[in-house]
């Protein structure tokens, strides 16, 4: 990457303006060992959301709720976000994000449980946005269950898609890589799905479902 490049990601990325809700939530972010999304990843969440007139959105890998609040400015009033996480203090510390974000309660529903346990429950396109935010090896997994929840028109949304710069690089076989290179190609070869990478954060993949 340039000097010029990368001084204009690094400007892109510390671009958005955050409040106190989003301190706050970032804050127990850290305070539980966990990685939140940058203000650049967050900014862009509020803005597909916004532009996609998502009603139902799911997000898997809820974290303390900074990447919720991100979603949830950008939906609707009467629009609701499922978000799931194995880790019921991260769900306490989503909701106490929520709440302080001024979304009432019937607008979030948070399930406790794995992923790959939780997602098979959820109704067939039924939903207008999934964000991915989640454990590496189960994203393939994940992305098949994503597309059969999205609505046409819907979007799939992977954080994290360029691991660091790793996936660009082929001489990089470490398991996470490998897996979210696979998963790269697999969706920029599904029919299904029209898509492309944004180099936000650590990569965000956005695909739409035809």
């Amino acid at each position: 990457m340039s000097a010029d490049k990368s001084t204009s990601w690094s400007y892109a990325e510390d671009l958005p303006a955050e409040d106190e809700v989003m301190l706050r939530a970032r804050e127990r972010s850290f305070e539980l060992g966990v990685t939140p999304i940058g203000a650049g990843v967050g900014a862009v969440l509020t803005v597909l959301a916004a532009g996609s007139k998502a009603q139902t959105a799911v997000e898997i890998g809820t974290g303390a709720g900074v990447s919720g609040v991100c979603i949830l400015r950008g939906l609707g009033p009467q629009a609701v976000l499922t978000t799931i996480d194995v880790d019921v203090e991260h769900l306490k510390a989503a909701r106490e994000a929520f709440s302080e974000a001024g979304s009432p309660a019937n607008r979030t529903r948070t399930i406790s449980g794995r992923a790959g346990d939780v997602l098979p429950r959820l109704t067939d396109s039924a939903y207008d946005l999934v964000f991915v935010d989640a454990d590496k090896p189960g994203l393939p997994g994940y992305v098949d269950q994503a597309v059969r929840l999205l609505k046409a028109g819907g979007l799939l949304i992977i954080n994290d898609a360029l691991d660091k710069d790793r996936v660009a690089n082929p001489a990089v076989r470490e398991s996470n890589t490998v897996v979210l290179r696979q998963v790269g190609k697999a969706i920029r070869d599904d029919d299904r799905l029209a898509s492309a990478m944004l180099p936000t954060g650590d990569g965000l993949l956005v695909a739409v479902k035809k």
